[in-house]
C-alpha cells in the first residue's frame, strides 16, 4: 500500500507532541477506524510523547499496522482537545477530538451502558436515553468524516467495534467508492435480546453500510443475519445480504462472516524464552510460598468476566476443605475499567469486599488465599504470570474471545499448566482441549477446577500440545490476513 509523503511537523494544540508529523492533507490507501487511537500519553515524568497503549484491540492490529502504509483514526485519550495527525512507532495517527459531553454520553452511556450489557445477554440490565443515542449518532459522523477526508480513492477502510456500528452507513453515503470492512469484538445477541434496542434498525443498517461484517463465532454472525432479516426485511441468502439504496435498488452485497481474533504468538513466545522472565514467574512463586498449586484469573474488571463466579467457587472449595490455603494461591488480576459507571464502580465494592472475607477467613500468617491486584500490568509481568500459573481460570459469562486464554496457552513452552476456560468465551471454539465448563453452574465449576488441579502430567500435555497447534497454526497475522482477503475478495451476485 502506499504511505503518502509526510509533510513537515504540524504544532499540536494542547501541548501534544508531534511525532514524526505529516501533512493533514494526506491521502492514505488503508485505514483503521477505533474508538480510541492504539497510544496513550506518556506520564509526566517520562517526558511529552506516547506510548503504544496495552489494550487487546491493540495487540492485535498494530503488529499489522506497522506493516502497511496506511492510518489509524480514533480519539487519542483526552476530552476538550485538538490534536493534528502525528506518527508513532510506525502509524499515522489521525485524532477525532470528543468533548467530555461526548464521553460521558456517546462512550459511558450508549455504548457501554447500552450496547455493552445488550449485547452481553443483559448480565447488567441496559439502559435506554435519546440523548444517548444522539450522541451516539454524532459521534459517529465525526469519525465517518475524518476517515472521508483521509481516504484515498477505492481505499480499503476497517472500522472496528461496537461504539462505531454507523461508521459503515455513512462512508458508504459519502464515498461509495471505498471498500468497507467492519469487525465486532464482542458478542452479537440473538434477536430476541437485540429486539430490545428502540434504535435496532439503525444500528443494523448502519452495519449493513459495510462490505464485510465479520464477528468472533459464527453464531454472532447468524444473530446478525436472523435480526437483519426480521427487523429491516433484508433478503439474506446464506451468509450475504443484498442491500437496496432508496430507489429499492441493490446497491452492493454485505457478508456476515466468523473471523476469530488471535494474538502476536512470536512476541508472546519470545517473552516466555527470556531467562528474565523464566526467574521472574520463578520468584512469583517464591513470594507467594512456592505452594503446590497457584491459579490465576486475569480480567478487566468487568461483570461480564465472571470475577464473583469464579471467587464463589474458590472460598466453596476451601470451606469444604478440597483445596487448602497452605497448598493453594489464587492470584486474580482485575485491571481497572470504566470507573466511573456505576455497575463497574458497584462491582468493584462488591469483588473486593469478598476477596477479603474470603481471606479474612481462611488465611493463615503465612499463607494468603487470594492474591487481589487492581492493576493494569506490562506483558512481560504478565507473560510470568502466566509461567508461575498452573491453573488459568477464565470463567466469562460471556466474551467475544479472551485472548487471555490464548496467551496463557501460548506461554506454556512446556506444555504443561491446565487452562479451565467458559463455554461461553468465544475462544472455547477453537481451544476445545481446555477444561470447558458453565461459569453460572458453581458445582460444575469446582469440579472443573479440581480436575484442573489433580490432572495428570500426561493428559496437561496432550492437551496443551493440541491447544497451542491450534493457535500457532491462527495467530493474529493469519487473523487481520483472513479478514482482509476475504474483504476485497470479488462477490458474485445471485440475483436468482
Amino acid at each position: 500500500m502506499h504511505r503518502p509523503a509526510r509533510g513537515t511537523n504540524d504544532a499540536q494544540a494542547g501541548g501534544a507532541p508531534s511525532g514524526k508529523g505529516h501533512a493533514s492533507s494526506a491521502k492514505y490507501d488503508f485505514m483503521v477506524v477505533s474508538n480510541r487511537l492504539p497510544v496513550d500519553r506518556c506520564p509526566k515524568e517520562e517526558g511529552d510523547g506516547w506510548r503504544r497503549s496495552p489494550g487487546g484491540l491493540v495487540t492485535a492490529l498494530a503488529p499489522m499496522m506497522t506493516k502497511t502504509e496506511g492510518a489509524w483514526v480514533g480519539w487519542h485519550g483526552a476530552p476538550d482537545e485538538t490534536v493534528k495527525p502525528f506518527s508513532h512507532d510506525n502509524m499515522d495517527l489521525i485524532p477525532v477530538q470528543l468533548s467530555e459531553d461526548d464521553i460521558e454520553l456517546y462512550y459511558e452511556g450508549f455504548s457501554n451502558a447500552t450496547l455493552w450489557p445488550l449485547y452481553h445477554d443483559v448480565i447488567a440490565p441496559p439502559e435506554f436515553h435519546r440523548t444517548w443515542w444522539d450522541a451516539y449518532r454524532r459521534v459517529n459522523r465525526r469519525f465517518a468524516d475524518a476517515v472521508v477526508r483521509h481516504a484515498a480513492h477505492g481505499a480499503t477502510i476497517w472500522v472496528q467495534d461496537y461504539q462505531l456500528q454507523l461508521v459503515p452507513r455513512l462512508l458508504r453515503e459519502a464515498r461509495p467508492d471505498l471498500r468497507i470492512g467492519f469487525f465486532n469484538h464482542i458478542p452479537f445477541p440473538p434477536p430476541e435480546i437485540f429486539a430490545q434496542l428502540p434504535w435496532r434498525r439503525a444500528i443494523i443498517d448502519g452495519l449493513l453500510g459495510a462490505d464485510l461484517v465479520g464477528f468472533q463465532r459464527n453464531s454472532d454472525a447468524g444473530n446478525f443475519m436472523r435480526s437483519a432479516r426480521r427487523f429491516l426485511g433484508a433478503s439474506v441468502k446464506q451468509q450475504q445480504v443484498h442491500v437496496k439504496g432508496g430507489d429499492g435498488e441493490i446497491t452492493h452485497i454485505a457478508r456476515a462472516q466468523a473471523f476469530p481474533i488471535s494474538i502476536d504468538v512470536k512476541h508472546i513466545g519470545e517473552l516466555a524464552a527470556k531467562p528474565e522472565i523464566i526467574e521472574r514467574a520463578r520468584q512469583i512463586r517464591r513470594d507467594l510460598g512456592n505452594p503446590k498449586v497457584i491459579m490465576l484469573g486475569v480480567d478487566r474488571l468487568d461483570y461480564t468476566k465472571g470475577i464473583r463466579h469464579r471467587l464463589k467457587a474458590y472460598e466453596e472449595l476451601l470451606n469444604e476443605g478440597k483445596v487448602k490455603v497452605e497448598d493453594a494461591t489464587l492470584i486474580q488480576v482485575a485491571s481497572p475499567s470504566r470507573e466511573r459507571v456505576e455497575h463497574y464502580r458497584l462491582l468493584r465494592e462488591e469483588v473486593e469486599g469478598t476477596v477479603g472475607h474470603i481471606n479474612g477467613t481462611y488465611d493463615t500468617i503465612q499463607n494468603t488465599a487470594v492474591r487481589y491486584l487492581h492493576h493494569s500490568y506490562p506483558v512481560e509481568e504478565m507473560v510470568a504470570l502466566y509461567l508461575a500459573a498452573d491453573v488459568m481460570l477464565v470463567t466469562a459469562l460471556r466474551d467475544g474471545m479472551n485472548l487471555v486464554a490464548k496467551e496463557y496457552v501460548t506461554a506454556r513452552t512446556n506444555n504443561d499448566g491446565a487452562l479451565v476456560l467458559s463455554e461461553f468465551a468465544g475462544a472455547a471454539d477453537q481451544l476445545k482441549q481446555a477444561l470447558l465448563m458453565n461459569p453460572h453452574d458453581i458445582d460444575g465449576l469446582k469440579d472443573t477446577i479440581m480436575r484442573a488441579v489433580n490432572m495428570t502430567e500426561k493428559e496437561a500435555g496432550r492437551r496443551m500440545r493440541s491447544m497451542r497447534r491450534q493457535i500457532l497454526d491462527h495467530d493474529v497475522d493469519h487473523w487481520s490476513a483472513d479478514f482482509l482477503n476475504a474483504l476485497n475478495e470479488k462477490v458474485i451476485r445471485d440475483d436468482s
